[in-house]
């Protein structure tokens, strides 16, 4: 008996939620404030001319950017230009190896170092700690595989940003990369 009360009071709540009319005003029956196409668009950065230089790729020898160009060895980053880099490896990186960062006009935002691979440690950072504060240079110190994605989101910001990049010596491969690699070898020597 308490069941088939249960199921009539469960059936009148919800057909009465269902058949529930809502208020229509004219505000609401109007134009939408979205006046497009109706179609997503997407932009890639890498491609856009206007967006200045980003990173396409790197390798153990060096970089490709997104004008084409292929940068070998160590580099500086711009916005607007590239500067090959004096230094080897992580321990190289030294206040002689920044001090092009503290006579620049206008001064960064932030300086992007990509050390190479991962670092075991990272005590050099402390000996940089003096420099940064005297010239007041903030930087983000991490492996140059996320230091490239870093540099490039602060760039398509429009950010005052530099990126100090040293190419990694070992490069972890998806399969994507692999896919890729073998298209493009498809594509340029035709199938097998």
């Amino acid at each position: 008996m308490l069941n088939k009360i249960a199921q009539n009071l469960t059936k009148q709540v919800f057909n009465s939620t269902i058949r529930r009319k809502l208020h229509k005003s004219k505000w609401l029956l109007g134009t939408s404030t979205y006046e497009g196409d109706g179609k997503t668009t997407l932009n890639i950065l890498n491609n856009e001319a206007d967006m200045g230089l980003m990173i396409d790729g790197f390798s153990q020898v060096g970089f490709r950017l997104n004008n084409g160009f292929t940068v070998l060895g160590p580099m500086v980053i711009f916005p607007k230009s590239v500067l090959s880099w004096n230094v080897n490896d992580l321990e190289d990186i030294n206040e002689e190896s920044l001090s092009l960062f503290k006579i620049l006009e206008p001064k960064l935002d932030i300086l992007v170092v990509g050390v190479g691979d991962r670092a075991k440690d990272f005590n050099f950072v402390h000996k940089l700690l003096p420099f940064s504060k005297q010239f007041k240079i903030a930087f983000e110190v991490m492996p140059t595989e996320q230091a490239c994605s870093t540099f490039n989101f602060l760039n398509s910001e429009g950010r005052n940003v530099a990126g100090a990049l040293i190419p990694p010596k070992t490069i972890t491969t998806s399969d994507d990369d692999e896919l890729n690699t073998k298209m493009r070898y498809a594509n340029l020597y035709g199938p097998d």
